[in-house]
């Protein structure tokens, strides 16, 4: 796959800021000739701080490129002692189970037989945020999974979102200096919405693809559980003849995907900033373990070759309509750690971490993410022998030679610690069952290159928009609104403007005329022209790719005294049936009273259960129980949420004095369903199968 080399075709777009500050506080113009020169920390001039050096324009990274070692030492270095990136994290045991033996494919040892489990920790987190964050920031989630294999252990370091900001690992570390709090304010916390963050992305047109996912709704996840992972980049699988086939890993969810709007968001962070990590917990700890399938999209080096974008390029992926991903087998979480630290804390995720059977591509993130990891488990675990940790120890037997250091807690025995040696001690390596490389041929000149098939930014973002659904198109209109109205230097809107025109029309003028701008950019200049006839994707959609039912979702019930206790046990049974739970919210946390005199106890109280923290609710209450919390903000409100948050709201006749006080016509629209008996407790139930009616979210304009 050996191209011609191809100069920075983004480099331009930098000259276009007037002044920047230098250490000592000077302001320098940013013109050729006029401005510091970038060098190292030993002083040494940086020709390209753009791309890793590496050999032809998409051959591996080398390690001689002492540049980019130092940059990224430095960053790995940068926080002591949560981890710099993915600092909020919550994770959870498990096993993942093959469907068929895939050794076609791969020699890799977890995948020959069918039926067979391996044991696995997944750990889900949050990428900007500190730990003391809250879990339903606007970000990227990441998605690890750590597969204790047979030989060895496998670390699918992924995320939620498929593409990535970037395409080379050299500028990881600008990225997220963009991203984290301003270093002289140090805020905003665990949120993009500023300055540097957009700043930087407005100067990076590889950034698009990846600044509509984060835009869309799945930046804000319902839950953990209702979410995919990716694996983001190409790797290869290997067989026992050495032969490769390029693989891309995809994690869906049994439960289908369900996301949150952002007024949501923002009140659920004020009412539980926990909310993804007791959403897992309570699920698995009542035994509704979460499952997700691993499939993958399989293609050979004649496909890459024809395919209309780089393989080995991050900000891209491959359609599931082009490529339909092939289910290989199920991962399930049912056991909790049994300490946070020990376990969720301490785990070490590695891309590099691979059995044999896996082997990488030429994807310069994954290249440099290779090299990086290492770095960033020592300083954070504070030893090399952060594998003799129980959750990063090999569940197989494992055998070398490597031995004290810092905190050591097994050595080799004998007289030999090395090989080979004459006295029959320790192990020896194997090339039959060892890792091998797969043997591609690497061709081209030494240099710091991005490939010519790295340069179209925009197609693939404008793809990603005209495949949502239009409430979904919506939402990304009002993130990019709110996030660039924070910003508080024009040009950067302004250049930002100028590449929503490269993706979609209508959208940069929309944001444009919210952000109150008069006149519209230019659209940015383009290194490729974008190219409209993508079709759209449906599996991009969150909306279109849904649950099949109302499983593992819960219903708030607002509660008052004297309530019909057999309509009660009716929607009880009704929800639990369906794989749902039901959470009871009264006027006092000791519950109520209901028609027969039995106590029905309450999960909330009214002020502490705020509809936010359901995915549908119904209002079971007397009118005199209505009336009184008509006087209660903290039910209106649940109410006033509920209705414009679009969810399906059940009531009884005696409800309607607080939907009224509320704002909410018990009539507006067929998400308001009476509930009397059985037969509409079950059109209810049946209704919110759906999650949300988007029809309503055009009138409510939240």
């Amino acid at each position: 796959m050996s191209r011609k080399p191809a100069s920075n075709p983004d480099a331009a777009t930098i000259n276009d800021l007037s002044l920047v500050r230098g250490q000592g506080g000077e302001l320098h113009q940013v013109a050729e000739g006029k401005t510091d020169i970038l060098t190292t920390a030993q002083g040494g001039a940086v020709a390209d701080d753009q791309n890793t050096l590496k050999i032809g324009t998409q051959g591996p990274a080398l390690l001689e490129d002492f540049h980019f070692r130092e940059k990224i030492f430095h960053f790995d270095h940068e926080r002591i002692p949560e981890r710099v990136v993915h600092a909020r994290g919550y994770g959870a045991h498990g096993f993942f189970e093959t469907y068929e033996s895939l050794a076609k494919y791969t020699r890799a040892d977890i995948f020959q037989r069918a039926g067979e489990r391996t044991p696995a920790f997944v750990r889900f987190s949050t990428v900007a945020g500190s730990k003391g964050s809250f879990d339903l920031a606007r970000d990227v989630r990441g998605f690890a999974v750590k597969l204790y294999t047979q030989e060895g252990n496998w670390d699918i370091v992924g995320n939620n979102i498929p593409v990535f900001f970037i395409q080379d690992a050299i500028k990881f570390p600008d990225l997220i200096h963009s991203v984290k709090p301003e270093p002289d304010r140090d805020f905003p916390q665990a949120q993009s919405a500023h300055d540097t963050f957009w700043d930087f992305i407005s100067l990076t047109p590889e950034s698009m693809h990846m600044i509509m996912w984060v835009m869309s709704d799945r930046a804000l996840p319902r839950s953990f559980r209702f979410m995919q992972g990716f694996g983001v980049h190409t790797f290869r699988l290997v067989n026992a003849a050495d032969e490769s086939t390029f693989v891309k890993f995809i994690w869906k969810p049994k439960l289908g995907m369900q996301s949150v709007v952002w007024n949501e968001a923002v009140k659920i962070n004020g009412a539980d900033p926990d909310f993804h990590r007791r959403d897992l917990w309570n699920a698995i700890e009542s035994g509704d373990f979460p499952e997700w399938e691993l499939c993958l999209q399989l293609f050979d080096q004649d496909f890459a070759d024809s395919f209309d974008f780089d393989i080995l390029d991050p900000t891209k992926i491959i359609p599931e309509e082009i490529l339909p991903p092939i289910p290989v087998g199920r991962l399930v979480l049912d056991r909790m750690p049994d300490n946070f630290f020990a376990e969720t804390e301490q785990v070490a995720f590695m891309t590099q971490n691979v059995p044999p059977g896996i082997d990488f591509s030429n994807d310069p993130l994954l290249q440099g993410r290779n090299f990086s990891y290492l770095d960033t488990q020592l300083k954070r675990l504070g030893s090399p022998n952060f594998t003799h940790l129980p959750i990063n120890a090999p569940k197989c037997p494992f055998h070398h030679f490597q031995q004290d250091g810092h905190m050591a807690m097994r050595n080799p025995v004998g007289r030999a610690n090395y090989q080979p040696n004459s006295f029959g001690v320790g192990p020896r390596e194997s090339p039959e069952r060892g890792f091998r490389s797969f043997a591609d041929g690497e061709e081209g000149q030494k240099g710091r290159f991005r490939s010519e098939t790295f340069a179209d930014h925009y197609s693939q973002a404008a793809q990603f928009f005209n495949s949502q659904t239009p409430p979904e198109q919506r939402h990304i209109a009002q993130a990019l609104t709110f996030e660039l109205s924070k910003v508080e230097t024009p040009a950067i809107r302004e250049r930002m403007i100028a590449h929503l025109l490269n993706i979609d029309e209508g959208l940069a003028t929309t944001v444009a005329d919210k952000l109150g701008m008069a006149d519209m950019p230019k659209p940015a200049p383009a290194a490729v022209t974008p190219r409209t006839d993508l079709e759209p994707s449906p599996a991009l959609s969150i909306i279109e790719n849904g649950p099949e039912s109302f499983a593992g979702r819960k219903v708030g019930v607002l509660v008052s005294n004297g309530i019909d206790a057999g309509l009660f046990k009716v929607l009880q049974a009704a929800v639990e049936e369906e794989g749902a739970s039901l959470e009871v919210i009264a006027p006092k946390v000791g519950g109520v009273l209901a028609s027969d005199g039995t106590k029905i106890a309450a999960k909330h109280m009214i002020d502490g259960g705020p509809s936010v923290l359901f995915d549908a609710v119904a209002l079971l209450l007397t009118e005199e129980g209505a009336e009184l919390l008509t006087a209660e903000a903290a039910a209106r409100d649940f109410v006033a949420d509920a209705f414009a948050h679009c969810k399906f709201i059940g009531f009884t006749p005696g409800a309607v004095p607080l939907l009224a006080k509320a704002g909410v016509d018990a009539g507006a629209d067929e998400g308001m369903l009476p509930l009397a008996d059985k037969g509409s407790v079950t059109d209810f139930v049946e209704s919110c199968r759906s999650l949300r009616l988007w029809a309503r979210e055009a009138a409510v304009k939240l």
